[in-house]
């Protein structure tokens, strides 16, 4: 008999047999097991896997990708815990457990992500059990808040308060998180898959980069007014960022749960998807596949078996903040809503509890995440408004923020995340101190995000600055460095963000930042904005401006590593 090597089995291969053996969702006995036995009891297949699936993954030693392999890095024996939030919405009382839970298991700290989540770290699993049924006590779940499965749906955290939406589409995200997480169906999807239903006017809830982006419009259909939704699909960021392909379709109110069963069907049943865990996110049948809107479309209606009426006319939003971050009237006569800024989206124990505290206080005891990390009160009557903002500036969550405060986006960075490359939140607090320091007074709207790797968890793809993290050497050592792209929008003016060949050590990055600013404040036409300001400047100009002279184009040097399962985006 002659011996044939055996053929060594691809991640994809171990994932999906995995995935097909085991609907994770079943195992909490498994869970429940692993916290009497300890750490080392837990088998590599729920580490690396079946955890995802109860919003939860292992931490890193805080060096990040450094000193691992395989484009990862070095585990502790902790835990990553999500909480899903779907639309935003929460109650005092559960912020306030989240707090008591944080300060008990967690080390006081937490992060509000870009999807509205709230992010645990240092959760063992000797406590993850009774962690989980706490949250249950108080509505909260971390089902599907990682994993191949349908992640947080994110909608306008101030749907049913601002005076200006088309619709509170809430219910219906709400209705949609309903119908997939935790639904076996929908248990074992090629990778993450991620809805937004907004029914406000600036797309807050960023729908371009979704799955399934849902967008209120209106029609008029027998003299009277119909609201419906306008439907993008495929949107994704990642190492490889694509926009969301509009279809040409009004989704019926009636029609959107049907609408976005049959798309998750579909990525589901995508067989093609399943062979590659670098290309398995739905914008690849558009990247790689050759699929269009048009044939997306007919597949759809296909498989739910109507057709959709043809798209009408909408009106994206232009160049505008989506963060609801100051003092707002809401539609509710005598009422407003306050934003307060979490810079770079850290939170800890005692500003929630206190968040809470004060939301009961000056108002009914309504609070919402945001996909800027930040935090919301709700119905909070007009007279109260200016004592709750002043309050909520006394714990740290600053209402009055500059625009570098509100404008920062940042990742979990290689304080937390095994696959990053540089620390992110520590350094994005410095770099807003820094340039408040320098360019005191700058008042126009600027999205500044910052992402430890290429894979733009920190969204830098859609920031008017995004700089990515990346290693280089200085005097022999290896430091911190960022990798500059500028550009990015989102709405009437998509696009993605531009690398523009610039690269410095993390500690020259404020110098760059300010000379940039300062350059496009001494050259502006009237009415430009920053937007404007970069599409009439070459690369080489820029890369002027940000390192003070000529300077040659260096290469974004994407990383040859694997692709985060566990991460946002």
């Amino acid at each position: 008999m002659t011996n044939t090597a055996a053929v060594k089995e691809t991640k994809a291969q171990r994932v999906e047999r995995l995935k097909r053996a085991k609907n994770p969702w079943e195992g909490l006995e498994e869970i429940r097991s692993f916290a009497r036995k300890g750490f080392d009891t837990i088998p590599p297949e729920w580490i690396g896997t079946y955890f995802r699936w109860w919003g939860v993954y292992t931490q890193g030693d805080g060096a990040g990708v450094t000193g691992g392999r395989n484009g990862e890095g070095k585990a502790l024996p902790y835990f990553m815990l999500r909480i899903r939030i779907p639309n935003g919405q929460l109650r005092s009382q559960q912020l306030g457990t989240i707090a008591d839970l944080t300060r008990r298991y967690a080390k006081g700290i937490a992060d509000l992500t870009v999807r509205q989540n709230i992010q645990l770290h240092w959760v063992t699993i000797e406590t993850l059990p009774e962690l989980l049924e706490q949250l249950w006590k108080v509505d909260l779940n971390t089902t599907g808040a990682c994993g191949d499965v349908t992640r947080n749906v994110t909608g306008c955290p101030v749907a049913g308060f601002d005076g200006d939406e088309i619709c509170d589409a809430s219910p219906l995200a709400i209705e949609a998180s309903r119908m997939l997480a935790g639904n076996a169906e929908f248990y074992n999807l090629p990778r993450k898959f991620k809805i937004s239903i907004t029914g406000c006017r600036v797309w807050c809830p960023y729908p371009e980069i979704n799955d399934v982006g849902l967008t209120a419009t209106t029609r008029i259909v027998g003299g009277k007014p119909e609201v419906g939704f306008s439907l993008r699909v495929a949107g994704g960021l990642s190492a490889e960022p694509y926009l969301g392909a509009r279809l040409n379709a009004f989704v019926r109110w009636a029609q959107v749960l049907p609408v976005i069963r049959g798309i998750a069907e579909l990525f589901r049943d995508s067989d093609v998807l399943r062979e590659h865990r670098e290309r398995a996110r739905m914008k690849f049948l558009f990247l790689r596949h050759g699929w269009t809107a048009e044939t997306f479309l007919k597949e759809l209606e296909r498989r739910i078996g109507f057709h959709l009426d043809p798209a009408e006319s909408e009106q994206p939003p232009a160049d505008v903040y989506r963060d609801h971050i100051g003092i707002h009237p809401q539609r509710q006569p005598g009422f407003c809503y306050v934003g307060a800024t979490v810079l770079g989206g850290r939170i800890t124990a005692d500003q929630m509890r206190a968040a809470a505290d004060l939301s009961e206080r000056f108002a009914g005891g309504e609070l919402r995440t945001t996909n800027m990390q930040n935090l919301i009160v709700v119905n909070v009557p007009a007279l109260n408004a200016d004592a709750l903002a002043r309050e909520l500036d006394a714990i740290g969550l600053r209402v009055d923020a500059s625009v570098f405060g509100r404008g920062t986006i940042a990742c979990s960075g290689t304080e937390f995340c095994k696959l990053a490359i540089t620390e992110t939140k520590t350094f994005s607090r410095w770099l807003v101190e820094e340039l408040e320091e320098r360019l005191p007074g700058f008042d126009q709207h600027l999205k500044l995000h910052v992402t430890g790797c290429p894979n733009s968890c920190g969204q830098h793809w859609i920031a008017d600055i995004g700089i990515e993290g990346k290693k280089i050497k200085v005097q022999d050592r290896m430091v911190d460095a960022y990798y500059f792209c500028v550009g990015g929008a989102l709405g009437l003016h998509q696009a993605t963000a531009r690398p523009v060949g610039y690269r410095c050590p993390a500690t020259a990055v404020p110098e760059a930042i300010e000379r940039l600013l300062r350059q496009y404040l001494a050259e502006r036409g009237e009415g430009e904005n920053l937007r404007q300001f970069f599409a009439r400047h070459s690369d080489a100009e820029l890369r002027q401006c940000l390192a003070g002279e000529l300077v040659d184009a260096v290469a974004r040097d994407v990383a040859a590593g694997l692709v985060p399962q566990g991460v946002e985006l």
